[in-house]
C-alpha cells in the first residue's frame, strides 16, 4: 500500500494530516507514515517523526510518497529542488470542489471547502487554503500560497512564489508577478509586477 511522509512537522503539516485523514475515511488507498523535521519532536499529530528532512532520500521507494508541509513559499521550492527525484503526492480535501478540465501539479494541497473552477491550471507545490476560491481559466505558477478565503476571479493568472493574503481579491484578467505578496483584505484591480509587497482596497505597491 501507498505509504505518505510528510516534511516539516508544525501546524501547515496538521491541517494536511486532516486532509489525508478524511481522504482515507472517502476511501483513498494509503497509509500516514509520519514526518521528517529538523525540529526535536518524536512524534506528531499521533504519527512518528522519522527523522530530518536531510534523510529524505533513505525512505525513497516506489510506494512512498512525500508531501511538502510547509508553508513558506521558499522552502517548498527548495525541497522540490533538492528532492525532486522523490514521488510527490497531491491532497485534495474530500470537500474541496474541482471544475471539468482542472489540472493540479503534483505535491499541491487543496484545503477544506476551497473552489477551482474549470479549465484552471494549479502549477506544482502550491497550497489552496481553507474556502479559497480559483474561478475559471485561471494559471497559478509553483510554489504559490492562496490564504483562507483569498478569491482570483476569472482568468487571473499568478507567478510563482507569490503569497495572497486571506480574504484577498483579484479581479477578472488581472495578472499578479512571481514572488510578490498581495496583504489580507486587499483588492488587486490592476497587474501587479513581481517581487512586491502590495496591501489595501485598491490594492497599491508599498514595497518593491
Amino acid at each position: 500500500m501507498k505509504q505518505i511522509i510528510l516534511f516539516g512537522a508544525g501546524g501547515h503539516a496538521a491541517v494536511i494530516i486532516d486532509i489525508l485523514k478524511a481522504q482515507i475515511l472517502a476511501g483513498s488507498q494509503f497509509e500516514i507514515k509520519g514526518f521528517l523535521d529538523d525540529s526535536n519532536k518524536k512524534e506528531w499529530m499521533g504519527y512518528p517523526v522519522l527523522g530530518k528532512i536531510s534523510s529524505a532520500l533513505s525512505f525513497r521507494d516506489e510506494e512512498t510518497f512525500f508531501i511538502i508541509a510547509i508553508g513558506n513559499n521558499s522552502v517548498r521550492e527548495a525541497i522540490q529542488h533538492q528532492y525532486g527525484m522523490l514521488n510527490f503526492m497531491t491532497a485534495i480535501h474530500p470537500t474541496a470542489i474541482i471544475g471539468s478540465n482542472v489540472v493540479i501539479d503534483d505535491g499541491t494541497v487543496v484545503m477544506p471547502g476551497a473552489i477551482i473552477n474549470a479549465n484552471s491550471k494549479i502549477g506544482r507545490h502550491v497550497i489552496i487554503n481553507s474556502g479559497a476560491i480559483v474561478e475559471h481559466d485561471n494559471v497559478i505558477g509553483d510554489y504559490v500560497h492562496l490564504s483562507p478565503n483569498a478569491t482570483l476571479c476569472g482568468a487571473v493568472k499568478v507567478g510563482k512564489l507569490t503569497h495572497i493574503g486571506a480574504n484577498a481579491t483579484v479581479i477578472q484578467g488581472i495578472n499578479v508577478g512571481e514572488q510578490s505578496i498581495i496583504g489580507a483584505g486587499a483588492t488587486v484591480i490592476r497587474e501587479i509586477p513581481s517581487s512586491v509587497i502590495a496591501v489595501g482596497t485598491p490594492a497599491k505597491v508599498i514595497q518593491k
